[in-house]
């Protein structure tokens, strides 16, 4: 059945009176193998693996599943291709790059859905991924004549130049919570760059991409982009290929590491967003209620907190603590509650797996035994049964040597924590090892660009969060990262400088 045909009368109806679970498996893709050199592939020996729907944990499709074979006949692909497509004029480069952000508008909704289906966000929300999706491919087309050098001035009779040119296959690793996002954006600056691209989308979430794929394909020439499926080992073999080039990552602190092992026998350029344990201070002087609506907003409460960017240690002045965590407590039961990722009415989705949803809530036991406050949330959501669902949670009365105020939960989890020193709280603020996000709230000036010069951190929001700006550079400090994304600095990223010098005597 033609997708946009049948949903057409989707499109035309008010969406926010619609479940639009029972049109999943029209949306599902066809194609569910390997991509590469342009064709689809079937696992040696025929291994597959099936998706489930967190929200229901019913099965949703299987997937060819890889390992490092795949890998390497993926990458081989690429590197053949890589010539002719560096030699692709950058004007040429950047028209297939806005023939493929127009591909991902006009299928918003069936990617959108596949997503909300197979990654357990909520589909409204997932509707907005496809248009940063498509943003960022047109971002990137637009830099193509941006990867260029520089003339150097001489005294000795001579023409001193650079080049930018591109550094060859690039692999991009991404995780579960953004699946086709990351899948379309993260391949438009580095085919900008003039680089061929292998992708391995995330084993729990992996349907999406195989669709893009599809969709994308014939777009570009045979080999420059490429897809593989599969568990660990795929991306292990992926980061340690003596033909890649370059590999980005977007995942754990462990897993960063992982790649960090695999591409150092090789040296190859790594680019890594990793978690964060991120940090929002409230001053005194803040405007409460635009502050309680950023504190709810910032903990990406949407995808249960499943995103590294999440500020989920919130640091409120003493003298605005108990007024603010009844604030919090409010706006979040008026905004938040868990349902099936599939209705357009769902504003917070599903865990991604059990294995998450019991995670999270084994640190939710280790604050209450810690000495944490409860006050909302706290359980497996038991009404929407078999699916993965927590409820919203907050705690009062954290301390910062507590569990869940210093590692990663990547769940609904937010942690208050009051102070009345500024150089103690800082020292909190940056006792941890991560370094991605922060937001500083506060009407003062002066209070606001102070403590983003101290803060430890790569990408800072003075009154507001969760926002990302086309063009502003994303990146971690400390273990939260590698290098910059969403800017001009990622398409250099993937191009090596060289230095000529011509002598003109």
């Amino acid at each position: 059945m033609n997708f946009e045909t049948h949903f057409k009368e989707v499109r035309e109806h008010d969406w926010s009176k619609s479940d639009l679970s029972d049109l999943v498996k029209h949306a599902l893709p066809d194609e569910r193998g390997h991509y590469w050199g342009g064709q689809w592939h079937a696992t040696t020996g025929g291994e597959r693996r099936m998706s489930a729907n967190p929200s229901t944990n019913e099965n949703l499709a299987d997937f060819a599943w890889g390992g490092p074979a795949e890998a390497d006949a993926a990458v081989k692909s690429a590197y053949s291709a890589f010539p002719a497509w560096a030699a692709t004029p950058p004007l040429e480069r950047g028209r297939l790059l806005r023939r493929a952000a127009d591909i991902v508008r006009a299928h918003a909704v069936e990617l959108a859905l596949i997503d909300s289906a197979d990654c357990g966000n909520p589909i409204k929300a997932m509707l907005m991924d496809a248009e940063i999706a498509a943003t960022q491919l047109e971002y990137f087309a637009g830099l193509v004549l941006e990867s260029k050098g520089e003339t150097i001035p001489t005294a000795n009779c001579s023409l001193n130049y650079t080049l930018r040119q591109p550094l060859g296959v690039v692999a991009r690793i991404f995780p579960f919570n953004h699946p086709f996002m990351f899948a379309a954006g993260k391949m438009a600056a580095p085919l900008a760059a003039g680089c061929t691209v292998v992708l391995k989308p995330p084993e729990q979430a992996c349907l999406s991409t195989l669709r893009l794929m599809a969709l994308l394909d014939g777009v570009f020439p045979p080999g420059v982009l490429n897809c593989v499926t599969g568990g660990r080992d795929v991306g292990a073999a992926l980061a340690s290929h003596p033909l890649v080039a370059a590999v980005g990552l977007i995942g754990s602190v462990p897993a960063g590491k992982s790649v960090l092992h695999a591409a150092a026998d090789t040296m190859k350029h790594t680019l890594l967003e990793l978690g964060g344990k991120n940090a929002m201070v409230i001053f005194p002087d803040a405007d409460f209620d635009k502050a309680v609506v950023g504190a709810v907003q910032g903990m990406n409460f949407t995808w249960c907190g499943q995103s590294c960017g999440s500020t989920s240690r919130l640091f409120v002045h003493e003298s605005l603590h108990n007024r603010f965590v009844e604030a919090i407590v409010a706006e979040l039961e008026r905004r938040h509650s868990p349902g099936l990722a599939t209705d357009m009415k769902t504003t917070m989705g599903a865990m991604i797996s059990e294995a998450q949803m019991n995670k999270t809530l084994s640190y939710i036991d280790s604050g209450l035994k810690d000495g944490a406050k409860l006050v909302s949330g706290g359980r497996r959501v038991t009404g929407l049964n078999p699916g993965f669902f927590v409820e919203p949670t907050i705690f009062s009365g954290v301390k910062v040597n507590h569990r869940i105020a210093r590692e990663e939960i990547f769940g609904p989890v937010l942690s208050v924590l009051s102070w009345n020193d500024s150089d103690e709280l800082f020292d909190d603020v940056n006792g941890t090892e991560f370094g991605l996000t922060a937001s500083i709230w506060t009407k003062d000036l002066s209070t606001a660009h102070r403590a983003a010069a101290r803060v430890e951190a790569g990408y800072v929001w003075v009154n507001g969060s969760s926002a990302h700006i086309v063009g502003a550079s994303f990146g971690g400090f400390k273990q939260s990262g590698i290098g910059r994304e969403e800017s001009l600095q990622e398409l250099h990223e993937f191009t090596q400088v060289k230095n000529v010098n011509v002598n003109l005597q």
